[in-house]
């Protein structure tokens, strides 16, 4: 049977393409979005169990825009083209996002993860981060500073502080990913955040929040606030 047949097969109103003209994108699942992009499946396995397989294996759809053309080349039913298509679909998101928090107010925690979550918390390695923002909390600009291994990344307050400066910021946030999904912080995690408060106090830049990007595990919050949860006095 050919995957158009198995698409086709569908009553009329459990069919991507339909439930997106009745219902609109935000009504489909993931698997659903994924089938439209990909138009047919294999012999055997419709567009809709190829995108179910591929969130299921990479546990998000987040993970799987995290890969590059490559590693989705490799994957059943994709190939180059739709691999590259597909990169590029994210990309337009991931900008789209942008575009839209750059007129947002960074000042409270929840905020800041649901603009960063989509960009690292999927990534396989810890990833640093510092926006700039103006007076009004508005974002300037984001920065990686640095990318570590699969516990820890490296960095000093000067890399942090450098684009702060460069971009006249009147203060900043930065923010880092734990691959293992938990985002409680460690030693080092507050070594670091009180060295660079004092090196921001010296220079007259206030710093908003560190927060350490997680994933909700078993309803558990995805994100660690310096400024809600730690004795480090960021208010």
């Amino acid at each position: 049977m050919s995957e158009s047949n198995l698409i086709q097969d569908l009553p009329s109103d459990e069919r991507p393409r339909e439930r997106m003209l009745r219902y609109g994108a935000a009504a489909l699942s993931g698997a659903e979005l994924l089938a439209i992009f990909l138009r047919t499946g294999t012999k055997g396995v419709s567009a809709i169990q190829i995108g179910d397989g591929l969130i299921k294996k990479h546990g998000s759809l987040a993970a799987l825009g995290s890969l590059d053309v490559e590693q989705l080349s490799s994957e059943h039913g994709l190939g180059l083209a739709k691999s590259c298509q597909l990169l590029a679909a994210f990309e337009l998101g991931a900008r789209a996002v942008k575009e839209t928090i750059h007129k947002t107010k960074l000042g409270d925690p929840l905020t800041i993860y649901e603009y960063l979550a989509p960009l690292i918390a999927s990534q396989r390695t810890e990833s640093l981060h510092v926006l700039t923002l103006d007076s009004q909390l508005q974002l300037k600009r984001i920065i990686e500073i640095s990318r570590g291994s699969t516990n820890q990344t490296i960095a000093n307050p000067r890399d942090v502080l450098q684009p702060v400066i460069v971009d006249q910021a009147d203060c900043f946030i930065i923010a880092h990913n734990h691959p293992s999904g938990r985002p409680l912080p460690s030693g080092p995690d507050n070594h670091f955040t009180e060295k660079l408060l004092k090196a921001a106090q010296l220079l007259q830049v206030r710093l908003i929040d560190h927060l350490i990007i997680g994933k909700p595990i078993n309803g558990a919050k995805p994100y660690y606030s310096y400024r809600e949860e730690s004795d480090i006095d960021l208010r």
